[in-house]
């Protein structure tokens, strides 16, 4: 008769804890092949999950969506390019987009994803009405995508646009005007004139616009005449 080992013990839940604590998702997917049982802790431990991050992690669209797809408590979503070359498609954007946690996500970041287009971004972002932060920087989405988050995100606070060279002022100026909860945009390197800006604090006065230092005292400009 063969003798259960001391770990088969453990009850699911305790496993789920213990998976977890594991960073390594090549690690969680040879725990999840071992047994039935460690493959239910292992769904468990993302279910419970409020962050998950793929930044360092060679990830491809079909992987990164089925770890999403079992994060039932997700809030904070990070998918960003990193060395190693995370290959998100807008067609791994769009299978995210399916993910029922979608919907409660407080926090996304697709910084320097340039593989992905206005096609992934919109269908992922209309359907995250409950962001607050999002991180696009690095990407060529142009004003559709902005139209989109504008329409789809009210609560939207804080937006990181670093180098979103596509973006225009009328998509900025669409974005802040209905994004009545916006705090801090960051626009360094977007091709807008100065003019933009002013018009940007005149719609919302307390609008931290990133980085200081541009060629205007972008702190006080809400006090300066506007032609």
């Amino acid at each position: 008769m063969e003798v259960e080992g001391e770990i088969d013990r453990l009850p699911i839940d305790l496993l789920a804890h213990i998976f977890a604590m594991m960073t390594s998702f090549t690690d969680l997917a040879q725990a999840s092949s071992v047994c039935k049982k460690w493959k239910q802790g292992v769904k468990q431990s993302l279910a419970r999950r409020e962050t998950l991050s793929f930044a360092g992690w060679k990830m491809d669209d079909d992987s990164t969506a089925r770890l999403v797809r079992h994060a039932y408590s997700l809030k904070e979503l990070d998918i960003s390019r990193s060395r190693w070359g995370c290959q998100i498609t807008d067609d791994g954007l769009y299978k995210i987009s399916l993910a029922k946690c979608v919907s409660n996500l407080t926090s996304i970041s697709l910084w320097g994803m340039t593989g992905i287009t206005d096609k992934g971004v919109v269908q992922l972002i209309s359907r995250a009405n409950s962001l607050q932060h999002l991180n696009v920087g690095g990407t060529f989405i142009t004003d559709e995508s902005l139209q989109t988050i504008a329409d789809s995100c009210p609560l939207l606070k804080s937006i990181f646009l670093w180098s979103c060279r596509h973006v225009t002022e009328s998509g900025l100026l669409i974005l802040v005007s209905k994004c009545h909860k916006l705090e801090s945009i960051n626009v360094w390197g977007i091709r807008v004139p100065l003019d933009c800006f002013i018009s940007l604090l005149t719609i919302s006065p307390a609008l931290q616009i990133k980085p200081r230092g541009l060629p205007m005292n972008i702190g006080s400009t809400s006090m300066l005449p506007v032609a």
